[in-house]
């Protein structure tokens, strides 16, 4: 049992060291932190994307203190490290995102991602000097609390309609000069892009699986290079996934034979421990 947040910090930290690949699972309340700690994974993060819709919301439209409130709820719920995807840092300049970190790991999180997304449709991408300098106030931020916080970059060129390989390495390592712990690149498109990232970086990369036709196995993976796979939204859709079918089952269909299929309450109840 971990019992401090120093702990969980270091853990999390060695689990990056490999020899091998891990699963990170992304929850989005206290139920399904409990729930995938029972299933095994070794360590957890937020989704803002699950987060948000959560809160009947689109991804990107949470407030800090809404996020930092739904990760202290998780991080309560299990004894495993929790990382959260922090988005942009909840603010342009490099002082708002310092003091979002020094705030995540106040609300008991020992690592989270800065992303260099804009959340501006006609100036989706920070200019690379500028992300950079986010990622240096995060990485300083970070190195001054009293435990290994594990600081993630992250490149979005292709989530935002830049798939230039060659800009996307060239942030990635520049985000790695500026002292960020793992890289990530999501929606790169193909096994060799990954092979390319990994191989073009010194720190741990990140795989981020959840696009159809953009998600590959976990021996695949590794042996491109990949150290942390992170399932993103796809755990949450795949939960809808199961409750619209279920709803159309019953209302188009008069049947509830999803109740067959699914988990009674008691085999619940003991993932979760409780």
């Amino acid at each position: 049992m971990m019992s401090t947040q120093f702990d969980k910090a270091t853990t999390f930290k060695a689990l990056h060291q490999g020899p091998g690949v891990f699963l990170i699972a992304n929850v989005w309340d206290a139920g399904t932190a409990r729930l995938l700690t029972g299933l095994g994974y070794p360590a957890l993060a937020t989704s803002s994307g699950a987060s948000a819709a959560t809160l009947g919301r689109r991804d990107g439209q949470v407030a800090r203190e809404e996020a930092l409130a739904q990760a202290r709820a998780i991080v309560q719920a299990t004894n495993l490290p929790v990382s959260a995807d922090l988005e942009k840092g909840f603010g342009d300049d490099p002082g708002t995102v310092a003091e979002t970190i020094r705030l995540a790991a106040q609300a008991g999180l020992v690592g989270g991602s800065i992303e260099d997304y804009t959340g501006n449709a006609d100036r989706p991408l920070f200019e690379i000097s500028d992300a950079v300098a986010r990622v240096a106030a995060a990485v300083e931020a970070a190195r001054a609390l009293p435990f290994p916080f594990t600081l993630t970059a992250r490149a979005e060129n292709f989530l935002r309609g830049n798939t230039d390989l060659d800009d996307t390495i060239r942030r990635l390592q520049a985000f790695e000069q500026a002292g960020a712990d793992v890289l990530f690149a999501p929606g790169l498109p193909t096994l060799e892009a990954v092979r390319a990232v990994c191989a073009a970086l010194t720190k741990p990369v990140n795989f981020m699986v959840g696009i159809r036709g953009k998600s590959f196995t976990v021996p695949e993976l590794e042996a491109v290079g990949v150290r942390r796979i992170s399932l993103a939204t796809s755990l949450y859709r795949a939960a809808m996934t199961g409750l619209v079918e279920a709803a159309k089952e019953a209302q188009e269909q008069g049947t509830f034979n999803f109740l067959d299929r699914g988990l009674t309450s008691s085999e619940l109840y003991d993932l979760m421990g409780g």
